[in-house]
This record gives structure tokens, C-alpha cells and sequence, in this order.
């Protein structure tokens, strides 16, 4: 299992590196049915950073009864503290006040927030309207700001609603504003049900950016639910967007919509960096790996046309 390496050929006008947000071990995870011991996470976490991800969200601070998955956030947290030394970024979803409080007093110095652009889905995910979820999260942020933490703010549905259709433009830079004035370090662009096309995804950027949000600020989160998610992708590193989210193996979906399937997988995101020229920092073997070594322990092989081609399957 190696030796296949794309040939590098850079193209223009892109940038020459990339971070990648590595969401396996907490998107990925979340809507497991079986349960995943809090030993194979851990060591999950840890793979994931010895193949050179700096950047692994690593849980969610939520109640138990909506993401039964994550219930083990206090066990798991405190047996990363030697990743944070090293450098490693750790994120931790918060989904209010009580979630905050239980991730900063574990240490957690990057949290995220999980913001709707739509009313359907922050009626079903948050049981709330867009306006009263975005009144909840205010002072959430404005704690974590308080306590030093560097704050991410997801906006899901930006291209597409399964009840809703197509989400217009100037909704979601409406929901990406209102989460800056909050004081958002970063915002994540969720394509939840895999809609977006390249088209789609230049105009919501050229928005954001006419309204003033700066790219660097801007991350894209793509499921690969009709094939798009590199595509859509490339196109938002021509607009200059360098923040990729990705799910190793390809792993995960949303528990509270029933058409987003499997994230963009992190091996065959980095296959086209490599290809392209564009720094990651990530060994794609070391990655390749760990993604079947985690499918051994769903019992099921990886999604990822990557980590199969690689695999020899």
C-alpha cells in the first residue's frame, strides 16, 4: 500500500498551501449507531495528528440524548492534552452556554458554534428560529471570547435545504454577518446536503467578500453527496479560500437531515493538493492507513475512492 502519488501540476492562481480542518473524530463520528469506545477515539485523534493534520476537531460538548456518540467528550478531552502541547489545534463543538462551561473547564481553547441558515433546519437541529438560535449563541461567544478561545462559527444549509430548496445568497451572508459581529474568529461554510456546484459556491464567495467578510476568515465544509465536493472545492481555492474541512475515510453526515451523506474525504482532498502542488503538511500513506484501520473498527470499508484505490480494493 503506496507508491501511488499523483504527478504535481500546479495550476494558477491558487494558493501554495492549505490547512485542512479535519473533522473525522466528531462529524464524522457523531451519527454512528454503534457506539465507538472512547480508546479507539483517542487513538483515532492521535493517528490523525502523526499523519500530519494540525488541525482535529476532536468532539462535542452536547447533551447525551442528541448525540448519544459524544457522550464521552470528559473521558476523551483530557486524554488529548499531549496532542495540545504539541501544537495541535483541538476544536470542540459548543452548542450553548452548558456546553461552553463543560469544554473550558477541561482546558478547551478553540470551540465552535453550529449556526442554521435556514428556519427548517434550525427548527429541526435547534428547535428554534434562525434569529432566536443566533440570540443564543451571542453570549456564548462573547463567553469564549471573555476566556480567550478562539471561536468557529458553522453556518449549515448554505447552498441547499431538503424542506427549503435552494437557500438564496444574501440569507446565508445575513447569518455569516450577524456570526462576525458576534466576534467569530472563523466561519465554516457547510454544504450539508451536497447541492453546491462551482457556480453556486463563486457566487456565495463574491458575496461574502462584497459584504465585506475577509476569505481568510472562510472555510468550506462539502458533502460529496452528487459527486461535487472537489469540484466545489477548487473553485473555492481560485476564489482564495486556504481553510478546507474534510472527514477522513470520508466519514459522516448530519443525524438531523436525512439527505447529507458522507463529508469530503480527507485523502482524496489531499490527493488533489498534492497533485496541484499545494501544501499540506499530511503523509497521505499515514493518513490512508488510519482510515482503514478505523473502518476495521465500524466494520465496513471506507467510502473514500482514495483510501480504495490506495488499499488495492
Amino acid at each position: 500500500m503506496s507508491t501511488g502519488l499523483p504527478m504535481t501540476v500546479p495550476l494558477d492562481g491558487l494558493p501554495s498551501r492549505v490547512r485542512i480542518h479535519e473533522v473525522g473524530a466528531r462529524d464524522g463520528l457523531q451519527n454512528e449507531k454503534s457506539t465507538v469506545p472512547v480508546d479507539v477515539k483517542a487513538e483515532f485523534v492521535h493517528r490523525l495528528a502523526s499523519a500530519g493534520l494540525t488541525t482535529v476537531e476532536a468532539t462535542s460538548f452536547v447533551h447525551p440524548k442528541w448525540v448519544p456518540q459524544l457522550a464521552d467528550a470528559e473521558e476523551l478531552f483530557p486524554r488529548l492534552a499531549d496532542l495540545r502541547e504539541q501544537g495541535v489545534r483541538l476544536p470542540v463543538l459548543v452548542p450553548n452556554a452548558r456546553g461552553l462551561e463543560r469544554a473550558l473547564a477541561l482546558g478547551a481553547d478553540r470551540v465552535a458554534i453550529f449556526a442554521s441558515v435556514t428556519e427548517s433546519f434550525a427548527k429541526a437541529n435547534l428547535n428554534r428560529t434562525v434569529d432566536e438560535s443566533l440570540a443564543v449563541f451571542a453570549p456564548v461567544v462573547a463567553e469564549a471570547k471573555a476566556a480567550g478561545a478562539h471561536v468557529r462559527g458553522y453556518l449549515s444549509m448554505c447552498f441547499g435545504d431538503p424542506w427549503e430548496g435552494p437557500v438564496p445568497v444574501e440569507r446565508v451572508v445575513g447569518v455569516a454577518k450577524a456570526l462576525e459581529a458576534m466576534g467569530c474568529d472563523e466561519l465554516s461554510l457547510g454544504d450539508t446536503i451536497g447541492v453546491a456546484t462551482a457556480g453556486h459556491v463563486r457566487a456565495l464567495l463574491t458575496a461574502l467578500t462584497e459584504a465585506g467578510v475577509p476569505l481568510a476568515t472562510l472555510g468550506v465544509h462539502f458533502h460529496d453527496t452528487y459527486g461535487q465536493a472537489l469540484a466545489n472545492t477548487l473553485e473555492a481555492l481560485r476564489m482564495g479560500v486556504t481553510t478546507v474541512d474534510a472527514s477522513a475515510g470520508g466519514l459522516g453526515g448530519c443525524p438531523f437531515a436525512r439527505s447529507a451523506t458522507g463529508n469530503l474525504a480527507t485523502e482524496d482532498l489531499v490527493w488533489l493538493l498534492r497533485g496541484l502542488g499545494i501544501e499540506t503538511g499530511v503523509d497521505l500513506d499515514s493518513l490512508v492507513a488510519t482510515s482503514m484501520w478505523m473502518a476495521g473498527h465500524l466494520g465496513r470499508p471506507s467510502p473514500s475512492r482514495t483510501v480504495r484505490a490506495l488499499a488495492g480494493s
